[in-house]
């Protein structure tokens, strides 16, 4: 597969055409869900930890279809809005799917006493090497979500040509690539506010983590951190077995190894991310078998459109389909390249 540096024909609602109001539109927007519990599958991770697969597998399920691991972002678990409306999509297609609690997340606060990270890649291959053994005659697909798309492509740079399970190709959606990137960002105007929401959301993760783990907890619980960058220095960093906060972003972003990935990968990210700055990404060097895709416009995995011919307004929802449904035909007969993927002029 050849580089290529396109855009997706994506065009902003008019009333949401700004990175913030598409990102905090697109997780609140209310819908009501069917309820997707699907089958929990405990999975022994390093540390003696565990992470968390939810299985929803149709009964009338299409064998020639792949099984589809789908992966959360920072702070997100099973039960995320992008996770559950997807879960439905899938399953309505004959679809298998699998959602991924990271350790401390969702049903992984239970089993886990140490809090996940962007560097802890090994998961998702036992995630991959797990769902392998339950459905051993058909291909992976992964669609990971902003950290979860982190963890995918640090995984896919260390494993390099060797299979992993029955991965077959990889989508990865507004992935932070450059994590220090990431925290300079959350220092300046509404950085500030996301940095905010991170670090609370995250610090109450960590004290329900400690009362679930009390053996895990400090000795003294310390007082609240104000910024992501103090949460990292105080707890991901010495539980993850990093020297320092700095440390951590150095060795767990994966911008600097994207020229190494030797498997199929798909990027996408919106150019007005305002908690991933996607200069970071457009920068990188690529390697053959990456594809990089952006829009002008979309925020931080909102992507909510005005009209244009999609069952609804959730456009990313449905080109996620489109990527899942051009994957079969890749290995079936040639289709007509999708209309809503044009190159950048």
């Amino acid at each position: 597969m050849t580089t290529k540096r396109e855009t997706w024909k994506f065009h902003a609602h008019p009333l949401m055409a700004n990175g913030h109001l598409q990102t905090a539109l697109g997780i609140q927007w209310p819908r009501r869900y069917t309820h997707a519990s699907g089958v929990k599958h405990f999975v022994p991770v390093s540390d003696g930890d565990q992470i968390v697969l939810h299985e929803n597998t149709p009964a009338a399920v299409d064998d020639s279809l792949p099984i589809v691991l789908m992966i959360h972002g920072l702070g997100g678990c099973h039960m995320s809005t992008y996770m559950r409306r997807m879960v439905e999509h899938l399953t309505e297609r004959g679809y298998g799917c699998f959602r991924m609690d990271m350790r401390g997340c969702g049903a992984g606060d239970v089993v886990a006493q140490r809090p996940t990270h962007c560097g802890r890649w090994q998961d998702v291959v036992a995630a991959l090497n797990q769902i392998a053994e339950l459905h051993p005659n058909r291909d992976t697909q992964v669609v990971g979500f902003s950290m979860g798309g982190t963890l995918t492509l640090n995984m896919l740079a260390e494993m390099g040509h060797m299979p992993v399970g029955n991965l077959q190709r990889s989508l990865i959606i507004s992935p932070p690539i450059d994590l220090a990137r990431v925290e300079r960002s959350f220092r300046i105007g509404m950085g500030r506010r996301y940095d905010k929401f991170f670090v609370k959301l995250l610090w109450n993760q960590n004290l329900e983590r400690w009362k679930l783990h009390p053996e895990a907890a400090p000795e003294k619980i310390p007082d609240p951190p104000r910024r992501l960058i103090d949460l990292d220095e105080l707890v991901t960093a010495p539980t993850g077995g990093f020297r320092s906060a700095q440390d951590y972003y150095e060795q767990s972003s994966p911008g600097h190894k994207l020229a190494t990935i030797c498997q199929p990968v798909t990027i996408f990210s919106g150019e007005d991310d305002p908690i991933v700055p996607v200069d970071s990404l457009l920068g990188s060097s690529l390697s053959a078998s990456t594809e990089l895709f952006t829009t002008a416009h979309g925020g931080h995995l909102g992507f909510l459109a005005a009209r244009n011919g999609d069952p609804d307004f959730r456009w990313l929802d449905w080109r996620i389909l489109d990527w899942l449904e051009q994957g079969q035909s890749r290995t079936k007969t040639p289709r007509r390249r999708n209309a809503n993927w044009v190159s950048a002029t």
